[in-house]
């Protein structure tokens, strides 16, 4: 600004302003813009004092017109993309008389073109070189604003206009006094397989999804919250209470448009929420992006249902599940996983016509139970890993059997949703299973439901490449997802595995709800060509209800309970249990 004031001073000495009272006049209106635009503080400049000066000089110097434009750079520029300002404009048509164009330091362009009148005279000398230095003048003033404005967009957003880390730790800091969040919760939400969603629809897609989806997000939290992006498909929000259910219902299921023509994609999150106590005090921003990014590491190994809430029980877990990400690799490698065989049987005959796989730790001479372990794996590859380990030896066991003569059976392996985005499972299934030279028919792979419209495509996808390769597949849990008839329907399995939830209980009725269900989805499965099994059958009266309906196999307490290898091979050549009714 002083630099300008300079200028002017100038040119006020060199001769440029006469006696007359135009030049007077011209004087006074420039040293009061210079002075109007010279405040420090951009926030406490008066715009409309600034404009008014500009658009007295600009009918002053005989203007009709001045057009400003705004690049970010130079290649927007070439495109013209950019902002267009009509800075003052008298309302007669006219020709362009002189232009300014200002490139600052980080690449920004600003440019001012004024016009005449066709009836006005050309400009003298004079004229022109008082209507460049109002130009110059006013452009240096708009780029430092201009500057000030990308410096906040880098500052407190990303490059693609999402709020970013930094616009939500501000957010904190300026509600750090006690109770400035009571009534408030705190989020942090990733969508699922999200990867999915570029690998089918393409990269402009998924961009638009996250889009609409954050724009929609943006519009159910309200002006009393934020919205801010990590990074990636990973958000972070601050929301009334109030508006809880209606945000977890959006997180869990949303239908987002992916292209312009409004067709939709179902996608859900894992989420971590932080329900803030009131009164309670931001010491730091970690105090709340710890509590929500805790809870969303736990929500992404949930098995139903994806959103989870912090609490103390969270924090006192979280020592215990870094215990066992350090030790998972070095049990792996020491084979301290070992794999138990729960029976499948023919529910009339009592032949034991296959078996689940299912895992145990044994570390120090104790058994960690697998609800400690297996949800810890799910937060990360680690589950994938197991997985394939557990398969190996599975392999390494039918091989084992098939060499000493022994009947062998169908083993199915179960594998986690994490493998969903690996487009090439079937085959490093297959690498797998051929290694040990295992005939295809004796694996079966066990796969859970899905709950979005992306995992639905690669489920669909994966047991597709497994049943050209005569690999049996099922689909485990059989009712928990929103989209099980559709499931079934689409999806060529072999085998329904139905969750003991359909099972109805000793005491009802025939008529019952449950009675109805569980013979409704026998008879359907059946019908179709699916092979039927119920887990959790315990009683007798379960294993005649399954003989009623016609239920192929039964997995069970009434039969046994997950065995280790040695009392399995007992039941292989035992090859049958009696149970009478």
């Amino acid at each position: 600004m002083d630099g300008r004031k300079e200028a002017f001073d100038s040119e006020r000495g060199s001769g440029m302003a006469d006696n007359g009272s135009g030049s007077e006049q011209f004087s006074g209106l420039f040293e009061e813009l210079v002075s109007a635009m010279a405040v420090v503080n951009s926030d406490q400049i008066d715009v409309g004092e600034v404009q008014d000066k500009l658009n007295r000089l600009a009918a002053l110097l005989r203007l009709s017109k001045g057009v400003t434009h705004t690049y970010s750079s130079p290649a927007d520029e070439k495109s013209g993309r950019g902002e267009t300002i009509i800075s003052y404009d008298n309302g007669k048509s006219g020709r362009p008389v002189h232009t300014v164009r200002i490139e600052t330091s980080l690449m920004s362009i600003t440019t001012m073109t004024v016009y005449m009148a066709d009836d006005e005279p050309d400009l003298t000398d004079e004229e022109l070189a008082r209507i460049d230095l109002v130009m110059r003048t006013a452009l240096v003033f708009i780029s430092r604003n201009r500057l000030q404005d990308i410096a906040y967009q880098f500052a407190f957003y990303d490059d693609q206009g999402y709020r970013s880390i930094r616009s939500f730790f501000k957010y904190l800091a300026w509600n750090g006094k006690p109770g400035a969040f009571d009534g408030m919760v705190a989020a942090n939400y990733n969508f699922r397989h999200f990867s999915l969603v570029n690998d089918k629809y393409g990269r402009e897609a998924g961009d638009r999804v996250l889009r609409n989806h954050y724009d929609c997000t943006q519009k159910l939290i309200g002006k009393n919250g934020i919205l801010c992006r990590l990074g990636g498909d990973n958000f972070v929000c601050i929301f009334p209470r109030e508006k809880l259910e209606i945000l977890m219902e959006y997180f869990r299921h949303a239908d987002v448009p992916y292209d312009s023509e409004g067709h939709t994609i179902r996608v859900s999150a894992y989420v971590g929420v932080f329900v803030i106590p009131d009164g309670y005090t931001v010491t730091d921003p970690n105090s709340i992006m710890g509590k929500v990014m805790l809870a969303y590491r736990v929500a992404q190994a949930g098995v139903n249902d994806h959103i989870v809430f912090y609490d103390d029980e969270l924090m006192e877990g979280r020592e215990q599940a870094m215990s066992i990400q350090q030790q998972f690799p070095g049990s792996l490698e020491k084979k301290e996983f070992v794999v138990f065989f729960q029976p499948k049987v023919n529910a009339v005959t009592g032949e034991i016509r296959g078996a689940e796989a299912l895992c145990r730790w044994f570390r120090d001479g104790n058994i960690v139970p697998p609800m400690e372990f297996i949800p810890v794996l799910e937060r990360s590859s680690d589950i994938c890993m197991l997985d394939f380990y557990v398969l190996d030896r599975v392999c390494g066991y039918i091989r084992k059997w098939l060499d000493e003569g022994r009947q062998v059976v169908r083993i199915s392996v179960n594998f986690s949703r994490k493998h969903i985005v690996n487009e090439h499972l079937h085959e490093d299934i297959l690498g797998i299973v051929d290694r040990h030279r295992i005939p295809h028919r004796f694996i079966e792979i066990e796969l859970t439901e899905t709950t979005t419209d992306v995992e639905f495509r690669a489920l669909q996808r994966i047991v597709g490449g497994l049943q050209k390769e005569g690999i049996c597949t099922s689909v485990d849990d059989f009712g928990m997802g929103y989209s099980s008839l559709n499931l079934i329907r689409v999806i060529p399995w072999n085998v329904l595995k139905v969750d003991r939830c359909f099972l109805p209980l000793g005491e009802e009725e025939n008529s019952s709800v449950n009675h109805i269900m569980f013979r409704n989805v026998i008879k359907m499965a059946k019908e179709m060509g699916l092979e039927t099994i119920v887990e959790g059958v315990e009683t007798r009266e379960q294993l005649q209800l399954l003989r009623d309906n016609k239920c192929d196999l039964a997995q069970g307490f009434l039969f046994d309970r997950p065995l280790p290898v040695e009392e399995f091979e007992k039941r292989l050549d035992m090859h049958k249990y009696t149970i009478e009714i």
